[in-house]
């Protein structure tokens, strides 16, 4: 069987009845249930499940830190409990993630954001001393998106989720040239539930504002995650785009989030595969969600964003993208994102 999440749901209120999930013979029996809350929220979100999940354990996660999901793998595996439930946004998701593997218990993903594809992604982005770590973590047992945080959330955050997902269109993309070049093995069954997931939403006139394209977004995030699963690797989801991310995370950290970097980075290597339609398609899409299409619109030179792309191959040793196939110089990846610029700058 394909791994999949026993349940989905993207609906308001979904915080407020978490009892009824856990109520599923398939989520939980009768053993123990810790739910894990950030630190912003927690409060709010404490008060809202305990009508229903009284007998829950709660815990803060303090941050998005190795060092913070570390705390909780250790408690949770001091009180035994058969699943944890994480409710929050990404960091906090993350990190109970990560924690439920050490424990060796399921989780339950409850998201109140809706910033990138790690909701039901097989990986935690975790911070640690020497930088920001991705390591490998089970699927959620089920997950559940509430619509009424979503819409409480912060816009830019929320609309970042759309950056993420229209990048994987470049992600594979890149799987598919090394696939050619390289005999590298694809899925294609991967490969549709990532695309079908950017095509979803890049031809959607509504945004955020709407529940429906909330939901869409969500199901859309959902399924690009797993399409990672069903690949055993990021590679449906993760290419060149990816590896400019990372690169600029290194080299200018706090400079954008996860989503906006990634719909930059697929923009621009659309525009170095020399495809001016979809180059076209996925700058007016990051346009019309008010989301940056060229380096000054993150804060960046041209010069920086350059040292950037220069720097981006070496995040991901052994993957192939159009980055690793067109081995540009240095002149010439400056040449290359100041013509960018011109075309696609405001």
């Amino acid at each position: 069987m394909l791994p999949t999440p026993l349940t989905m749901q993207v609906r308001r209120g979904a915080v407020a009845e978490l009892g009824a999930l856990l109520a599923d013979s398939r989520v939980a029996t009768s053993g123990r249930v810790a739910v894990a809350v950030g630190p912003g929220q927690g409060d709010h979100i404490e008060s809202l499940i305990a009508p229903t999940l009284g007998e829950a354990e709660v815990f803060r996660v303090a941050d998005g830190s190795v060092d913070a999901a570390v705390s909780l793998g250790a408690d949770l595996r001091k009180g035994a409990y058969e699943v944890v439930v994480g409710v929050g946004g990404g960091k906090t998701i993350d990190a109970t993630k990560y924690a439920a593997s050490l424990a060796g218990i399921p989780m339950v993903a409850v998201a109140t954001n809706l910033a990138h594809d790690g909701i039901c992604s097989p990986t935690a982005s975790l911070v640690y001393d020497g930088g920001k770590g991705t390591f490998g973590v089970p699927m959620p047992l089920a997950i559940l998106v509430d619509l009424d945080f979503v819409h409480n959330a912060p816009q830019q955050l929320v609309r970042a989720g759309v950056g993420d997902v229209v990048s994987n269109l470049s992600a594979i993309e890149d799987w598919q040239l090394g696939n050619v070049e390289r005999g590298e093995p694809i899925d294609g069954l991967a490969c549709s539930m990532a695309r079908t997931a950017a095509e979803a939403l890049i031809g959607r006139a509504d945004s955020i504002e709407s529940d429906a394209f909330l939901t869409v977004l969500a199901e859309s995030l959902i399924l690009s995650g797993m399409s990672m699963v069903i690949a055993g690797s990021s590679r449906p989801a993760s290419g060149g785009d990816h590896e400019i991310l990372h690169a600029v995370d290194q080299l200018f950290p706090g400079t954008s989030n996860h989503g906006e970097l990634a719909g930059i980075g697929a923009a621009f290597c659309f525009f170095l595969r020399e495809d001016d339609a979809r180059v076209t398609q996925v700058t007016d899409c990051l346009r019309q969600h008010q989301l940056p299409v060229v380096p000054a619109d993150i804060g960046l030179s041209s010069e920086q964003f350059a040292e950037a792309v220069a720097l981006a191959p070496a995040t991901r040793p052994g993957r192939y993208t159009i980055l690793e196939h067109l081995r540009m110089q240095d002149s010439e990846i400056h040449d290359r994102v100041e013509d960018y610029v011109r075309a696609f700058g405001r």
